[in-house]
């Protein structure tokens, strides 16, 4: 059974569309507060398949081709957040290749037993579900491309259907499954975080921030994204009905958005501003709370070697 997922749009909106985030705008790494920073470590390197890009010692810095996708924050003096409180639901990290997910899903099923939670075929993506050490949710999921998404009437059509781990185990690594290959790229894909209320999260990350509501459920979840994705955030109150403001906990530090460019990044400082928001700008990025004391980063992407002319 599929779900209609309604947008606003089956194609991005104009970047010139000063009410919208551009629609190149992707998510960036989640930074996570956490007691033991060596077992998360672990589970993130050894399990998920990441590399260490940078450890000094209280932050270490995780990710795939040079692409930071996970930071983590030794704060072992915060205690662990209530699964009622409003934080974060999952981070959600795409791969570039089936058979790169099969592996991660592979090492952290052998390394890190008990941590599955579930998996699901959501027509546009292939998703499966852990808890980190810690209770973090964690999605690792593979898109599928966007010419195979299928919209009726303006709605993209998902689900949620059955998906075998063993099945995807065997069609995607094979006999050898500890065969060598390249690994493929690896990135944030989607943030879904835990609210108080979904009217006040399309509020702020609909009206104010710049995203496009993608599926309502109302007075359950909401998802949203840029330039016609399926989503690059949610919220839900599966857990946090009624939650207020988080206090200083383990779990999430901070969301990560990053916009293509100085210009777009101005848009979205001048918008929050406009609607009376306290933003920090330490002039390289742009931070805001959500009203659950959630805090959003927003930053110009980096420019990658031989882009644009790029060195």
């Amino acid at each position: 059974m599929t779900t209609g997922v309604r947008t606003a749009s089956s194609t991005p909106h104009p970047a010139s569309d000063a009410h919208l985030l551009h629609a190149a705008t992707e998510m960036g790494a989640v930074t996570l507060r956490v007691a033991d920073l060596d077992r998360m470590r672990t589970y993130f390197a050894a399990g998920v398949g990441l590399d260490v890009l940078s450890d000094s010692g209280a932050v270490v810095t995780l990710g795939r081709g040079g692409m930071p996708i996970v930071v983590l924050e030794h704060s072992p003096l915060l205690r662990l957040a209530s699964p009622a409180d409003a934080g974060l639901y999952h981070t959600a990290i795409v791969f570039d290749s089936e058979r790169d997910l099969a592996r991660a899903l592979l090492s952290v099923a052998q390394k890190f037993p008990g941590s599955f939670t579930g998996s699901a075929d959501h027509i546009v993506s292939k998703a499966f579900y852990f808890d980190d050490p810690e209770g973090n949710g964690v999605e690792l999921y593979w898109d599928r491309p966007r010419s195979t998404y299928r919209w009726v009437d303006g709605t993209l059509q998902m689900g949620t259907l059955p998906l075998d781990p063993n099945r995807y185990l065997a069609e995607h690594l094979g006999t050898d499954p500890d065969a060598e290959a390249p690994a493929s790229g690896a990135k944030v894909g989607h943030i879904h975080l835990q609210v108080g209320d979904v009217d006040t999260a399309r509020e702020f990350y609909v009206t104010r921030l710049g995203f496009d509501s993608v599926i309502e459920m109302p007075g359950s979840a909401l998802f949203v994204s840029a330039g016609g994705y399926h989503h690059h955030m949610a919220m839900n109150v599966w857990r946090s009905r009624g939650a207020g403001p988080r206090v200083p906990s383990l779990g999430l530090g901070s969301v990560r958005i990053e916009v293509p460019g100085a210009d777009d990044l101005t848009a979205v400082r001048e918008r929050l501003t406009h609607y009376g928001h306290a933003v920090r700008d330490d002039g390289q990025s742009i931070r805001v709370s959500d009203p659950w004391n959630n805090e959003i980063e927003i930053a110009a992407a980096a420019r990658r070697a031989g882009e644009d002319g790029a060195a």
